[in-house]
């Protein structure tokens, strides 16, 4: 006769206490953390905070692993291959995660269903960048010569977020910014200061060194409040489209089915180090906002963003193959 605790068979019990257990020690050896973008962008700078910290809270090593390509598919493809075990994570963002389902069209993952979200991190807002000798200062001076000259901007590629900004800043301004593409942001960059292109949306960590020597000057930010950091630099709302307000958000993923006892640990100990004076004050320097949320929480949101952003790829008419 089968052994009964209450209404449940002793098997489930102990299958349940044994998912329990894995949570407790988690983890027991070294975790993953792979970046989709290469180093240097918020995505990789976001990590290497986070992997530190993580690191000498669980006395394990947090390894960084940048696998840049395909407007950052290689990095999530890899993930959804690994364990489901919480020992490889993937270093999201609303780029990869919301807008790559309606972008391309062949993908070989769901990233609305093949991932499960653990913890996010930040939000961090994008900013206009221009070289400091052009003929504009804000946005409304931006706007205004956008209306009598061809004004460039550039981006990461083709759907990327810093695309999209700048088709939203049209749409939100009746400006007509002309779009040119990029493999990567860095590049973006460097046509930027050449000066062969005008301005770039940009996530503030990639060009906060080049904004404090006064290499490029800032125009705006994207978010509806300016930057802790960088309190200086005024917002899109501000110059009078009350409504802009992009702030995109980076997290922690894992392969979906990874044990729920795992991904409510890693949460945990995700937000008591977002708490801590050190990484709010390492994050603040970047530009970026710690965002304390619960897995359900964040799964909403992804669900939300990835609805929101399908509508703008569409408008966009942005498409990769």
């Amino acid at each position: 006769m089968q052994a009964i605790f209450g209404k449940f068979p002793l098997v489930a019990l102990l299958a349940v206490a044994s998912v329990a257990a894995v949570g407790q020690t988690f983890p027991s050896k070294p975790v993953r953390i792979v970046v989709p973008q290469t180093p240097g962008g918020a995505s990789d700078a976001l990590a290497r905070i986070m992997g530190q910290k993580l690191s000498e809270k669980w006395g394990q090593p947090v390894v960084i692993d940048n696998r840049a390509g395909a407007g950052g598919n290689v990095g999530m493809e890899f993930v959804t291959t690994a364990p489901a075990d919480g020992y490889t994570l993937l270093m999201s963002y609303v780029g990869t995660q919301a807008i790559n389902g309606a972008l391309y069209k062949k993908l070989s993952f769901d990233p609305g269903k093949d991932f499960a979200p653990v913890a996010t991190l930040a939000t961090l807002p994008f900013v206009i960048v221009s070289k400091p000798d052009v003929g504009f200062k804000t946005v409304s001076e931006l706007v205004e010569v956008a209306k009598k000259s061809r004004i460039t901007y550039g981006s990461a590629g083709n759907g990327s977020v810093n695309h999209l900004l700048g088709e939203m800043f049209n749409a939100s301004t009746n400006s007509k910014l002309v779009h040119i593409p990029y493999r990567g942001a860095a590049p973006a960059l460097q046509d930027l200061m050449g000066g062969q292109i005008n301005v770039v949306f940009t996530s503030l960590p990639s060009v906060s060194g080049f904004i404090k020597n006064g290499t490029l000057r800032p125009i705006a930010v994207t978010s509806a409040k300016r930057a802790a950091a960088f309190s200086n630099i005024p917002t899109i709302a501000e110059a009078g489209f009350g409504a802009f307000d992009v702030n995109p958000w980076f997290g922690l993923m894992a392969p979906a089915h990874t044990p729920r006892d795992v991904i409510l640990k890693i949460n945990a100990d995700v937000n008591t180090v977002l708490r801590s004076k050190e990484v709010i004050d390492s994050f603040n320097a970047q530009g970026a906002d710690p965002y304390i949320t619960g897995p359900e929480e964040f799964a909403a949101i992804l669900k939300a963003d990835i609805e929101k952003w399908a509508g703008v790829v569409k408008a966009s008419g942005a498409q990769v193959d």
